[in-house]
């Protein structure tokens, strides 16, 4: 079967841009076999790669990459490995309090497991920190939000507290925010250092990890045989790790919804404009409107920067014009005024979208969908903590290993149908134009 299309990422990266060059790609030039195939180098990917590694200590393990590491969706978030619920869907985060239970314990074995690769390959904090994270409110249908979603955390029995508006100026330097709602289980990332770091640490001669070597045709014949444009791979079991781009290899068709997300970096601050700015130098906002603006400012490597993540827009053909990206950032550029008004002429230097995949019903795409093929895609907006689980659990699956977290993420109904996808695409960028109008000073 011939693959239907290659990924597209829209504009540069600013976690990339902001480090040293990668070393030069190692691309597939010849035919060659494995025990085990991974195609996908991000948090999915590379998850079930160590997995894998670990369970099996004499097998031959490749790792295809479309692009380069950290050029993907994996570089292109805004670095937030989220434990507690997180239901882009809902008002506040929050859903049935049994699930988001479940979910939690299920996000935080993605942690633990991506804090033993920080510890394996020595991540400085940079790299990988579990700092926590607060839901930061500018209205008060937003502090209304973090109200709830703290007392819906309460019955959780998780801890969390609310800050008020002095609170937040303190950390943040902005008197934008009402209030803030803290909780400190999430770990904090810079994407492209973290992969680039775990795709460097896997590499030995029996784990191989191939860039810029897309899958462009994928066939069964007793074995999976994969064609790259200059090599080939032949192995008895597969690991899908392409999220949204399953739907490209012709798995979970018309059940994938895709959207892209855009973000935007500001130059490096100046020590002036930092001082102008005030505040702590390392700080992380997610909306207290799920459809509102991700904030995140960074110190270290690149300089004092400030990241602002918001709109999203939903793209069936997976692509999205290189001008959608600039129309974007103009709304990255009103948010981070009117959060920053002190900063005013910081311009905006990395500007980029990045590919997100949804199901209708808010449940992954995973398990054995052919003899020797396990998908471990669909991670509805929590690609960093599902994307590790869900490769490191597909990982056990494939080797036969059991586990109650297993039995529980499997235990979750399949994707259901969407609908056309000219409905589909007009209902769903309806709901989130709308989504982003009801978020109102959260945007």
């Amino acid at each position: 079967m011939k693959i239907k299309q290659l990924p597209c990422d829209p504009g540069i990266t600013g976690w990339n841009a902001i480090l040293p060059a990668a070393s030069a790609a190692q691309e597939l030039d010849s035919k060659q076999t494995a025990d085990w195939l991974v195609i996908g180098g991000g948090f999915a990917g590379l998850a079930a790669a160590r997995r894998l590694a670990q369970l099996h200590s004499d097998a031959r393990i490749v790792v295809l990459d479309a692009t380069r590491i950290g050029q993907g969706p994996a570089g292109r978030n805004t670095g937030f490995m989220i434990d507690l619920p997180h239901d882009l869907a809902s008002e506040d985060y929050g859903g049935a309090l049994e699930k988001d239970l479940a979910q939690t314990r299920a996000n935080r074995a993605a942690i633990d497991f991506a804090s033993e690769m920080a510890v394996e390959f020595g991540f400085d904090a940079e790299t990988f920190v579990k700092s926590g994270k607060i839901n930061a409110a500018a209205g008060d249908k937003g502090h209304q939000h973090n109200l709830d979603f703290s007392q819906h955390l309460s019955n959780m029995g998780e801890a969390n507290e609310l800050y008020d508006a002095a609170r937040m100026q303190e950390i943040t330097g902005s008197s934008y925010y009402q209030s803030g709602l803290y909780t400190p289980g999430a770990a904090m990332i810079q994407p492209v250092k973290l992969v680039r770091g775990v795709a460097e640490g896997l590499k030995s001669n029996r784990v191989s990890i191939y860039e810029n070597s897309p899958v462009v045709e994928l066939s069964k014949n007793g074995d999976w045989f994969a064609k790259t444009p200059k090599g080939s791979i032949t192995a008895p079991k597969v690991i899908m790790a392409t999220n949204g781009h399953a739907n490209s290899f012709g798995y979970f068709p018309g059940r994938l919804l895709h959207v892209f997300l855009y973000g935007s970096m500001t130059r490096a601050l100046t020590p002036d404009e930092c001082a102008r700015l005030g505040g702590q130098d390392r700080w992380a906002l997610t909306p207290a409107d799920p459809m509102g603006s991700t904030v995140r400012r960074i110190s270290g490597t690149g300089g004092d920067r400030i990241i602002v993540r918001n709109r999203f827009t939903c793209d069936p053909s997976l692509k999205i014009p290189e001008a959608r990206v600039e129309k974007m950032g103009r709304s990255h550029d009103k948010s981070f005024l009117a959060r920053f008004p002190m900063l005013q002429g910081v311009e905006m230097e990395y500007r980029w979208g990045g590919r997100l995949c949804l199901s209708w019903n808010s449940v992954p795409a995973l398990g054995e969908v052919e003899e020797g093929m396990f998908t471990a895609c669909c991670q509805n907006g929590l690609g960093v903590a599902k994307g590790t689980l869900h490769g490191m659990l597909m990982a056990e699956m494939a080797s036969g290993v059991q586990s109650e977290l297993l039995d529980q993420v499997l235990a979750q109904d399949a994707p259901t149908r969407l609908p056309p996808k000219p409905l589909t695409f007009i209902g769903a960028n309806a709901a989130m134009r709308w989504g982003e109008y009801k978020a109102g000073h959260e945007l």
